[in-house]
Parts: C-alpha cells; structure tokens; sequence
C-alpha cells in the first residue's frame, strides 16, 4: 500500500484539525483554516447523521494515523508495542510516536511538515549524536542531540525555518539554532492536538 498522494487539505479536512500537513504560512495553509470544520465533498456542510461507536473510534484512529503519517500496518505496530509495555497503553503509544525521528525533527521546527521532515531524514540530512540516521521511525532517547549535516544547513528551506524566532518548541526538547536536544522523554500533556487515544484503545480492542 503506498502513501496518501491526493489532496493534503481534503484528509485534514476530513479529520477536522490541521494535520500539519502544509507549510504554515502559505496559502493553503490559510485556505484550510478557513474551511477546516467543512467536511469535503459535494454535501459537506450538511448536517450528518450522529457517528456509531464504531464510526468514532474509526475517525480517531485515522485521524492520528494520518497526524504522523503512518501506514495501517507501522501505527498498528506502535499499538501493538505500547500494549506490552506495563505503563499506560494509550499513554506509551503517543509517546512512542512522538518519539520518531521525523516528528522530532518536525517538532524542533526544522522542517515545515512532518512529511518534508520524513524526507530530510530519508535522504541523510539529519544526525543523531553526530551520526547520520536515515531512518524516520529511528526512535530517539533522552539526551540524544539532533542536527543537520552542516552542508545541508544552506538548504533554503531550512535557513527560512530557521528565521523564525517565535516558533513554539514542545516543552521535552531544548533547541538552540539548528541543534536541539532531547531534554526527556515525551509525556501525555506534552502533546498539543486533540487526541483522544482511548478511542483508539477501544478500536483495536474489539
């Protein structure tokens, strides 16, 4: 199965919250926040029958799935790892995701989207403790130090993210200029968007 390819702004859409799948900034950026709450389609503004159960669950899943851009079989494995470890599942999952190399790199502001991130670790831009780890699901560890290889540092889009003083860094990393640290591992109030994982739980659990 290969990756979603269509429209960016149909799927957050869809989900009902910005996946960060756009550039902030940009124009389609702004087009979404205007119409985020439509549902696309022909009759989306329409008022829908209340979801099941089932429907919920379903939605939450793939609203996450999509957040972090995963297929089926990778966010299934992230539940299915976080269901035998003794913390909280719902909690130890989040945590998990969020400690992806890509999403690192994303939540450093280093890259715009998590998928541009993807495709920076992807391609050997980024290093791990001066390492360079071309694997996006590459699971970081506290105190880890996460940078770019230095020739990559002249990358347009990368000096643009770096000029923005005012980015809001997520309170386990630490950042100055292009080199951040991992300051401890992610907790569950550490994540902004509205995710309700025991919808989740409940989906792979029946």
């Amino acid at each position: 199965m290969a990756r979603y390819r269509g429209p960016k702004n149909r799927i957050a859409r869809r989900e009902g919250i910005d996946l960060g799948l756009k550039t902030p900034g940009s124009n389609s950026h702004a087009n979404l926040l205007k119409r985020l709450k439509i549902t696309p389609g022909m009759h989306g503004q329409k008022r829908r029958r209340k979801p099941s159960d089932y429907g919920l669950q379903l939605r939450e899943k793939q609203k996450v799935k999509r957040l972090y851009g995963l297929l089926e079989k990778q966010f299934r494995r992230y539940f299915e790892k976080a269901s035998s470890h003794p913390q909280n599942t719902g909690e130890m999952m989040l945590s998990l995701l969020e400690r992806r190399l890509d999403n690192v790199v994303y939540r450093m502001n280093l890259a715009p989207t998590r998928t541009s991130a993807r495709q920076f670790v992807t391609h050997g831009h980024v290093t791990v403790d001066n390492k360079k780890v071309n694997i996006p699901s590459f699971s970081v560890k506290a105190g880890q130090v996460i940078s770019y290889e230095p020739k990559f540092l002249e990358n347009p889009l990368v000096k643009k993210m770096l000029e923005i003083k005012d980015a809001t860094l997520a309170s386990w990393l630490a950042k100055k200029g292009p080199v951040g640290k991992i300051a401890r591992l992610p907790k569950r109030d550490d994540i902004a968007e509205p995710i309700n994982e025991q919808l989740i739980i409940e989906f792979y659990s029946r």
